[in-house]
């Protein structure tokens, strides 16, 4: 007995990990790619597959609880997150606030400058709140709202918003996975902002052409259904500018470095005591309702009634769910050293700045995949390659400009990921329907690789750092 409990867990083989990783990818792929399964009960299998392979190969049923343990933690924060954004959606829409959005968004957008404005509008919100989350959630569910009454593929405006608030949030000195990346590489936030300049600018602008171009081809929408619309929104909504004070306070509380959780909390309650202002017959049950189950639009519009019922911590719950088999499976690849064990060999087989470049970027992209996690994305690498990018004498930024592109951005396109999954809730548009005109985080990508290999990119990024300095 006493030998069994000191005996030492197994270690996997290189071919073993890269085998079981496979197998993993295959099954996920099969299930939710071909089959068309929601990606939860294929996480499931998938979670409970590895967890009884872990037990044969010879560990402990606590190191395997322990994974699972690991793997949540790290979801904490982003677990909450979706629960307050419910929350938020539902109230800026009981409290006029959306419906205000879409509103003047139909008096000033052309539908053929509609996808271009919808990038640069995502790109400022999300630069000055420091959260794609939250440039997705608000401003894009009403830019969603707009382009199904203007008949534009749901998809390609879907795909506007998430390239215009990934690449704001990417070079926001307020957002979350900025400041992990620069503090991952332990570089001043300012200096890391500089250095993703030189990819994000350059995918910025391509995505801008990308959206510009295409939004030219579209068709022109009825006025009828347009006006239409409008009314509908005046007569079941209170449409005024004051309504859009919640708006303002998210933007005052990004300034004063609020954390995106009590931020999102008080934009909802705020937006519930403009509502009650509004309409003081309101009850406190109504409230409860709200919060819980979202808003339930009664208009004589039916389009307005389906764009406009939503929100409320119901409508996060299936989320949540796919979240958390997503960490658990990542928590037990972690505990298993699946991951590790083929990090550490490609890092010993890297040759280069640019071989490098592209070895971090693939694990970030890896860990994408395989955790869904955009937190572990850059937390994972960043740790794992940190000592090769001072072995190779290239500065910190190089890394962690790798880390926000490749790790933070890329989560986004990724359908069973943290990013993927709130997304396709929030707006009610598939991944397989937005990812291929959610063209930021794919450029954006490329050019940090590029970027790696370039020594022009390479020799500026020096003297940006020696300006700092």
């Amino acid at each position: 007995m006493r030998k069994l409990k000191n005996r030492v867990e197994p270690v996997f083989s290189f071919t073993e990990s890269v085998i079981v990783l496979i197998a993993i990818l295959s099954l996920l792929g099969f299930l939710i790619i071909v089959e068309h399964q929601e990606p939860q009960a294929p996480l499931l299998i998938a979670f409970v597959l590895l967890m009884l392979y872990g037990r044969i190969r010879g560990f402990k049923w606590s190191t395997i609880m322990d994974g699972m343990r690991t793997g949540l933690r790290a979801g904490v924060d982003p677990l909450v997150i979706f629960l307050t954004i419910g929350v938020l959606i539902a109230t800026w829409i009981f409290s006029g606030t959306i419906p205000t959005i879409m509103y003047f968004g139909f008096k000033i957008i052309s539908v053929q400058f509609f996808l271009p404005t919808v990038f640069l509008v995502c790109t400022l919100v999300a630069i000055a709140c420091g959260s794609s989350f939250t440039s997705v959630s608000t401003m894009g569910i009403a830019f969603i709202g707009i382009a199904a009454t203007l008949h534009i593929n749901l998809g390609l405006a879907a795909g506007a918003i998430v390239s215009g608030a990934f690449c704001g949030s990417n070079i926001s000195p307020l957002s979350g996975t900025t400041n992990l990346a620069a503090s991952t590489g332990q570089i001043d936030i300012y200096r890391h902002i500089r250095a993703l300049l030189w990819t994000d600018l350059p995918a910025w602008a391509i995505s801008l052409i990308f959206f510009t171009v295409t939004g030219l081809n579209s068709k022109t929408a009825s006025l009828a259904a347009i006006h239409k619309m409008m009314q509908g929104l005046k007569q079941g909504f209170w449409i005024s500018p004051i309504t859009l004070l919640p708006v303002l306070l998210l933007i005052i509380l990004a300034f004063f470095k609020v954390p995106a959780i009590p931020s999102l909390g008080l934009g909802a309650m705020f937006a519930i005591a403009l509502g009650w202002f509004h309409d003081p017959t309101t009850t406190i049950g109504k409230i409860s309702n709200l919060i819980m189950n979202g808003y339930v639009a009664h208009t004589p519009n039916k389009t307005i009634n389906v764009l406009l019922s939503k929100g409320g911590i119901s409508s996060m719950l299936t989320s949540e769910a796919l979240i958390i088999f997503a960490l658990t499976l990542g928590g037990l690849l972690i505990k298993f050293k699946i991951i590790s064990i083929i990090i550490e060999l490609i890092e010993a087989k890297v040759k280069g700045a640019g071989g490098l470049t592209v070895a971090t970027a693939l694990t970030c992209i890896g860990v994408n995949l395989l955790v869904g996690e955009h937190y572990l994305a850059i937390i994972l690498p960043g740790e794992s390659f940190k000592a090769a990018f001072d072995h190779h004498n290239l500065p910190r930024q190089c890394m962690t400009r790798i880390l926000n592109d490749a790790g933070a951005a890329v989560n986004a396109i990724v359908p069973w990921s943290v990013s993927g999954v709130f997304i396709a809730t929030t707006l009610q548009v598939s991944t397989v329907a937005y990812i291929p005109f959610a063209v930021f985080p794919t450029i954006v990508t490329i050019a940090c690789i590029i970027a790696g290999f370039s020594t022009r990119a390479s020799q500026a990024t020096r003297k940006a750092e020696l300006v700092v300095n």
